[in-house]
C-alpha cells in the first residue's frame, strides 16, 4: 500500500496528460535523483541514492485521471505531510 496516494481528474487529452506527467518525472529526476521509465500509461520511478533513497512509486495517466502513488522509506515517513503537499501543488499546477 502506498504511503501517499493522490488522484486528480483532468480534461486534457491522454497525450497531453502523459506529457505533463513526464514533465513532473523529469523535474523529480533533476531535483531528487529519481530514475523513471514509462510502462504503458504509467511512469514507474525509484530513488536508488541521494536524499530520497528508497522511495518508489508511479504516476498513472488515464483519459480522465492522474494518480500518483508513492512508497516512502521509513526515514522519510516523518516528512509525509510536507512531501504530500508538494506533490499536490505540482499536480494542481500540471492539471
Amino acid at each position: 500500500m502506498a504511503t501517499i496516494d493522490i488522484k486528480r481528474s483532468h480534461s486534457l487529452s491522454l497525450d497531453d496528460a502523459k506529457k505533463k506527467a513526464e514533465d513532473l518525472a523529469k523535474g523529480m529526476a533533476d531535483r531528487f535523483g529519481i530514475s523513471w521509465k514509462w510502462d504503458g500509461n504509467t511512469i514507474r520511478f525509484d530513488a536508488p541514492a541521494g536524499a530520497a533513497k528508497g522511495t518508489k512509486g508511479e504516476v498513472s495517466v488515464s483519459e480522465k485521471e492522474v494518480r500518483v502513488a508513492i512508497d516512502l522509506p521509513f526515514m522519510l515517513k516523518m516528512m509525509k505531510g510536507t512531501i504530500e503537499s508538494k506533490v499536490q501543488e505540482k499536480l494542481d499546477a500540471l492539471v
